[in-house]
């Protein structure tokens, strides 16, 4: 069979993260039968799920988080009992009071998140020194690193468990499957310490079992997660005429039900109404997690508590849906993960993720008419998507993401990461801090956004650095090789080849389209 490199070029960047570097032959083999080399990868569902040693379940790790806010408050109280009495009247207040009792949980996480502020950095977020120009003072020494809490020890596990599955698959298919729906179905881990510490283990129990499997259960395991539940709020949202409602004088909270409706499902534009709105929101009141006391269950697992239920039969988009309890919010899912406007607003995502900012209309009504006639099967939908013709006819215009761009570089130069540090600098440098989006809509899906001059020049400012710390061990022209064959262009091979050093190639080569569209 006849090998075409340029279709293992789409094979490879439009389908997964790149090809590998040192010996792994993944354009070759790519070139040999580029459609079944990126099908190959949805044949093993079980490929998709991430185990490593540590990575606990969202259960254990909520426990984790309420036993680190006791010994904070323990070690506050032990510091205040023990410092003098006329100390402490000449001494300036704490602005930081410890934990205060019976808080709520999403109250509880907020306060620790304010009081860590300063201990904790933003995963090592770069932060530049506030020096003032006429300083005349030495500098102070910087004092020791703080050792890492149970939430920062923990997101860094779950982010290199995702960083070092991304850069050893083999084309990388079923993970940016993941990267898809997982931005699709965001949190983020900026919400608090519970959100922070929760953000791997979300995407590890509610994306990736489903993300060959049925919509609708996907759509079911994010929103009874409590990553989720907590980001939105959905904890503190109580039936007006619920026993806890009356008690407490609160009412509903509409956050979860607006982003499922509007982000997550039907779109915006998909037929909905805001009493359709202000129905999902009283149906799926009584969904939270357990807290500390354990009193709904084990502590930071799911929970349906029926005292903040609002009781009585709902009507939503046309349909009354009888007072079953959980099961009533369960049937308004599984409801609305059919519905036509829910199959166009997926199959219009899944192509302007995969092909083009501009969707092909044919292709989006292909992948639609088979995520209805499948019931929201996403593997056919991915399947369907690999088959068509303007999947691999389509320019590799879209600009890689932050994250689908360092991990390219890390594939490339066979550099499989022993710690998360400098990813998650780079990604927080780049304006896609992991697991963090500004908002429920999760980070843009277009060039346009990723292709400003600032971000442009950061890039080559990281690629830069690569290739100063790497350049001198490495012959960039071969890593072409690797990367593209004979399907790089002449410019980028010509650009590469009048480079004044090794060090400025290997900085041309990550800085070219090659590595930077798909």
């Amino acid at each position: 069979m006849a090998r075409d490199s340029q279709a293992a070029l789409v094979a490879l960047n439009r389908f997964g993260f790149g090809a590998r570097g040192g010996a792994s032959g993944d354009l070759i083999n790519a070139a040999s039968d580029p459609r079944g080399f990126v099908k190959a990868e949805l044949a093993r569902p079980n490929g998709v799920l991430l185990e490593a040693p540590g990575l606990q379940s969202t259960p254990q790790l909520g426990q984790a988080v309420f036993a680190y806010q006791d010994q904070v408050k323990q070690a506050r109280e032990a510091a205040k009992a023990a410092a003098p009495a006329e100390g402490a009247q000449q001494a300036p207040a704490d602005p930081k009071p410890g934990l205060r009792r019976n808080l709520s949980l999403n109250a509880a996480a907020t306060e620790i998140a304010g009081q860590m502020a300063e201990a904790e950095p933003a995963d090592n977020a770069a932060k530049p020194d506030a020096m003032q120009p006429n300083a005349a003072a030495p500098p102070a020494a910087k004092p020791a690193p703080q050792p890492l809490n149970v939430i920062q020890k923990t997101f860094r596990a779950e982010a290199l468990a995702r960083l070092q599955r991304a850069t050893l698959v083999e084309c990388g298919f079923t993970e940016r499957l993941v990267v898809f729906w997982s931005n699709h179905f965001c949190i983020s881990a900026s919400k608090g310490e519970l959100a922070r510490i929760w953000a791997g283990a979300f995407e590890r129990e509610a994306i990736r079992p489903h993300v060959l499997g049925r919509f609708a259960d996907m759509l079911r395991a994010v929103e009874q997660h409590p990553a989720m539940l907590f980001f939105l709020d959905n904890q503190q949202s109580l039936g007006p005429d619920s026993r806890a409602g009356q008690n407490r004088k609160r009412g509903l909270n509409e956050n979860l039900a607006r982003e499922i409706m509007e982000l997550h499902t039907l779109g915006v534009g998909g037929g909905y109404t805001q009493d359709d709105v202000t129905s999902l929101a009283r149906i799926i009141t009584g969904w939270t997690f357990a807290g500390r006391q354990g009193q709904l269950g084990t502590p930071g697992s799911f929970a349906f508590n029926a005292n903040a239920h609002q009781p009585g039969p709902q009507m939503l988009l046309g349909k009354t849906y009888e007072p079953t309890g959980l099961a009533q919010g369960e049937a308004a899912l599984a409801d609305i993960a059919r519905h036509p406007s829910t199959a166009k607003f997926i199959a219009t995502k899944f192509v302007r993720h995969f092909v083009a900012d501009d969707p092909p209309p044919a292709l989006v009504a292909r992948l639609r008419d088979v995520f209805v006639k499948t019931d929201g099967d996403l593997k056919a939908m991915a399947t369907a998507l690999v088959d068509s013709d303007e999947a691999w006819k389509a320019p590799l215009t879209k600009m890689r993401s932050p994250y689908d761009f360092v991990v390219a570089s890390g594939r490339l130069l066979a550099r499989v990461p022993e710690d998360p540090g400098g990813y998650l600098n780079n990604l927080n440098l780049l304006g896609q801090p992991l697991w963090s989006p500004a908002g429920p809509n999760g980070f843009p899906d277009t060039s346009a956004a990723w292709a400003a001059p600032e971000g442009i020049k950061l890039r080559l400012d990281i690629a830069a650095q690569m290739g100063a710390r790497l350049g001198p061990n490495i012959d960039p022209l071969d890593l072409l090789e690797f990367a593209a064959a004979d399907a790089a262009s002449i410019e980028t091979r010509k650009t590469i080849e009048r480079a004044e050093s090794r060090q400025q190639a290997l900085a041309l080569l990550l800085m070219s389209p090659e590595m930077q569209r798909r």
